[in-house]
Order: structure tokens, then C-alpha cells, then sequence
């Protein structure tokens, strides 16, 4: 526990995460308060949970916005940190995180170790990826994207030095299948304002694949490489024919 002024909330939005949020909470037990809200999971997610917090919420999936907002609203300290059930906070990050002078900034930004199928990928622009992710809850709130939301804080932000783990996917299958749903998500928030033709559906997806592993340098990841820039190429396929189709459909 932290014993110094600045007490620190961890929240977690989980669905089904019976494989993942184990590690995950072991690795922010040291944290004053855990809030996990959990979209009616079918799975053992919240047993699971039970072994580290009795601060469980049951909640309807009403989308990743405002799960994380209802989260962020049942924490009970000021300091909150947000985590995802696949990622995992290093013992770095918690040293610093309890030794650090928090009253400097409002907001810190912590850098993510992105790691695909077991490797650490240091190209394709993943490793440089920074979230806001421990923020004052006075200060705080949350864009209303359906997908790739994010915190955002009024006041000063800083970056601290440690950084969490991300483990994206495990297998190729769960890969595509979160591709799917996201891209639809996505194209359902966009395919009212940005139009899409044969151009953009051609020849977006092989520039966005040259710029992750030329440009980002994914080949210096090898294989991974290939196939996180094929799959983010893959993503900007899925979204473009997606809003094209539901444009078509009015």
C-alpha cells in the first residue's frame, strides 16, 4: 500500500478477460484501491477478480467510453491509474509511481511495451506508443470515441520514465477477430463524414503497410514486423470498405 499523501485508485473495465486479468491485478495489488467494472462477463473474470477487490462492478457493456467513465467515477482517491486486463504494470513503474512527486502535473503519460504473439515489437510505430493513464480524477475525463478512446487531462501533463507491458494478442485468430469488431466500431463512428472511394480503398492500405515497415521500421522485427504491418494495412481496409458499405446503404 501506499503510505505517502497520494493515495492511487487502479480501475479496469474487464469482458470475459478470465485469461488475462489474473496477471493483471497481481501486478497493481500494491495500489490503495482496485475498481474493476465487468460487462456481465460469462466467463470466470469476476471470481477471478474477487481474490484481489471486493470494489467489483456488474454494468451493462454500454461501450469503452463510458464504462471507463462509470470506473473512473467509483474510484475513491484522487490519484487514479487506468489499465487495461491485457496489459500489466512493471515493478518499475510501480516504484516509480510511489516514489515520484506527483504534484508536478495533473496528468502522467506512460509509455507502453507493446508485445505481439511473445515478442516485443520495437517498430510499426509501437514503440513509441505513450497513454495517459495516471491522472488526477478531479482533473480528468474521457474522449467519446466508440473506439480508441482516451483519458485526457486539464492541466499539465509529464511523462514518467518506467513503462507498463502490453500483450496485444496471443494468436493470429484473436488478432482478426478484435480487427473485425474494432474496424466496425470505427467505421460506424466515421462513415457519416468521411467518404470513401475505389482511390482510398486501393491504395491506403498498401501506403499505411510501407509506412509501418519501411518508414516505422517493422522489418527490424522480422517476421512480426510483416504481419503487424499487414494487419494494421488490414485495419485500414476493413474501416474504408466498411464505411463505403454503409454509405452505399445509406
Amino acid at each position: 500500500m501506499n503510505q505517502d499523501k497520494n493515495k492511487i485508485s487502479v480501475i479496469i473495465i474487464t469482458k470475459n478477460e478470465e485469461k488475462n486479468i489474473r496477471e493483471c491485478l497481481k501486478s497493481v495489488e500494491w495500489a490503495d484501491e482496485i475498481v474493476v467494472v465487468d460487462a456481465e462477463s460469462d466467463d470466470r473474470t469476476v471470481e477471478i477478480t474477487k481474490e484481489f477487490t471486493d470494489k467489483i462492478f456488474v454494468r451493462k457493456w454500454e461501450g469503452f467510453a463510458p464504462q471507463k467513465m462509470f470506473a473512473l467515477s467509483q474510484a475513491g482517491n484522487e490519484w487514479v491509474l487506468s489499465i487495461d486486463a491485457d496489459e500489466r504494470c512493471t515493478p518499475e513503474l510501480r516504484d516509480e509511481i510511489l516514489s515520484v512527486d506527483l504534484e508536478k502535473a495533473d496528468g502522467y503519460l506512460i509509455k507502453r511495451n507493446n508485445h505481439f504473439l511473445g515478442k516485443l515489437i520495437t517498430g510499426c510505430g509501437w514503440g513509441n506508443d505513450y497513454q495517459l493513464r495516471l491522472m488526477r480524477k478531479s482533473k480528468a475525463k474521457l474522449t467519446d470515441n466508440l473506439v480508441h478512446e482516451g483519458f485526457m487531462v486539464e492541466g499539465k501533463r509529464e511523462k514518467l520514465k518506467s513503462p507498463m507491458n502490453h500483450y496485444t494478442y496471443d494468436s493470429l485468430h484473436q488478432a482478426l477477430q478484435k480487427i473485425n469488431n474494432y474496424t466496425t466500431l470505427e467505421a460506424k463512428e466515421k462513415y457519416r463524414t468521411k467518404k470513401v472511394g475505389w482511390f482510398r480503398i486501393l491504395f491506403q492500405p498498401i501506403i499505411a503497410f510501407y509506412q509501418d515497415f519501411f518508414a516505422r521500421k517493422g522489418y527490424k522485427d522480422g517476421v512480426y514486423g510483416l504481419l503487424v504491418s499487414f494487419l494494421n494495412a488490414l485495419t485500414k481496409l476493413q474501416v474504408l470498405t466498411k464505411i463505403w458499405e454503409q454509405r452505399k446503404n445509406g
